[in-house]
């Protein structure tokens, strides 16, 4: 079976890709769900916590590798949180030396509005798209996350 695409199929994807991947990073965006949530979180902070809720428990080298920091910095910023009450480190249980962090009562709490501001603001983007369309959308990006990731 030949799996070699057209390159300018390729090409598009990619192209949507990076166009999707520059406006998801782009600050007026981290501002407006914040903003929408009504919740007091420096923006530099939100994708950590959110990263933390999604993958916690994770240490700093793991959490600076997916979010592409310097492992110092997320150091001093998931202190920041841990000062707010968001997020609580302890040692690893596979590795004692390695202190991981997970979401608070009180992080999870801003997760679950930031998560309804998410549902809004979504739901204003996406108010002409169909269900169906939505759902190949989810089973599609899954898919090529999954293929991704491996």
């Amino acid at each position: 079976m030949n799996n070699a695409h057209g390159p300018e199929i390729l090409r598009g994807l990619h192209t949507a890709i990076i166009d999707l991947v520059d406006e998801i990073n782009r600050p007026r965006r981290d501002d407006r769900l914040i903003e929408e949530a009504g919740i007091p979180l420096d923006r530099a902070l939100f994708p950590l916590l959110a990263r933390v809720w999604r993958y916690g428990p994770i240490g700093v080298v793991e959490l600076a590798d997916r979010t592409g920091r310097d492992h110092t910095t997320i150091s001093r910023q998931m202190s920041k949180l841990e000062d707010l009450d968001l997020i609580e480190r302890k040692p690893s249980i596979r590795d004692r030396r390695v202190r991981e962090a997970t979401v608070t009562e009180k992080g999870q709490e801003m997760i679950d509005l930031l998560n309804a501001a998410r549902e809004r603001l979504a739901n204003r983007i996406l108010v002409d798209w169909t269900d169906e369309d939505l759902d190949q959308l989810r089973t599609l990006l899954r898919r090529f996350a999954d293929d991704l990731m491996r």
